[in-house]
């Protein structure tokens, strides 16, 4: 009776468990066509749905979806009393997700690009103080992300792109426009069809005065299709690009 007790209970577990796992890929689905459109309703709903599950705060994978849902929904969901707030949650709740599972290389990305977002808020000197977590959050995620697994491979994509663009935009004497071009074109390798990497690579050539690359990496921009998960965001570059070779006729 015993025996027959611990395999039901046991097999309770396992459904369970697969079930919790079910959802939240079906979490992380929704959360990529929510960014995919910029749908705030669908990011609404991860998030509302995740901080409604019980024991949300104990799962790795759940805590990741919910930090990059505050993360995307601050960019462009929010206003902008609102953002600094939204992207403390983003940074919070992945650095949550870290503590359980140290591993989590999509988790890193994110509580390093929340902090970068961040930096945007403070003081000059303040926003300098966080280069220090910004490169270990990000220098880890490019170091535990596997490039073989598709989810993985974007992610390192954004920590390479994030890492560039670090080295460009801080002040003199920081910037390093070599190592800058050498990680956007780290980028540029694993996900070639995304188009916000040729985008920050024509602002990485103008810094550099090469204003004939800088307007290829823009015309690219132009030519170039969507990334099928990241349709909005293609087109916001498309309008940056636009703009910058209407700078340079």
């Amino acid at each position: 009776m015993r025996k027959r007790f611990l395999l039901l209970f046991s097999f309770l577990i396992l459904v369970s468990t697969l079930i919790f796992a079910a959802d939240s890929e079906q979490l992380n689905k929704l959360f990529y066509e929510g960014r995919r459109d910029r749908d705030g309703e669908k990011i609404l709903s991860v998030i509302k749905t995740i901080e409604g599950t019980s024991g949300y705060d104990k799962d790795s994978r759940l805590l990741t979806i919910l930090a990059d849902a505050y993360l995307e929904y601050g960019l462009w969901g929010v206003d902008e009393k609102q953002k600094e707030k939204t992207y403390e949650k983003a940074r919070a709740y992945a650095e949550m997700a870290l503590k359980i599972d140290s591993k989590n290389g999509r988790a890193s990305y994110i509580a390093g690009a929340s902090i970068g977002r961040l930096a945007q808020y403070k003081g000059i000197i303040q926003s300098l103080f966080m280069l220090g977590d910004f490169d270990r959050f990000i220098d880890n995620a490019i170091k535990l992300l596997n490039e073989n697994d598709e989810e993985q491979k974007l992610y390192k994509t954004f920590a390479y792109i994030a890492s560039g663009m670090r080295y460009r935009d801080v002040p003199w004497p920081l910037y390093n426009y070599k190592k800058s071009e050498e990680l956007l074109n780290a980028a540029l390798k694993l996900t070639p069809n995304y188009s916000n990497i040729y985008l920050e690579l024509g602002y990485l050539y103008l810094k550099t005065g090469d204003k004939t690359k800088a307007k290829e990496m823009f015309q690219k921009v132009v030519s170039m299709q969507p990334h099928p998960w990241l349709v909005k965001t293609h087109e916001e570059a498309l309008k940056d690009a636009t703009k910058e070779l209407e700078k340079l006729k």
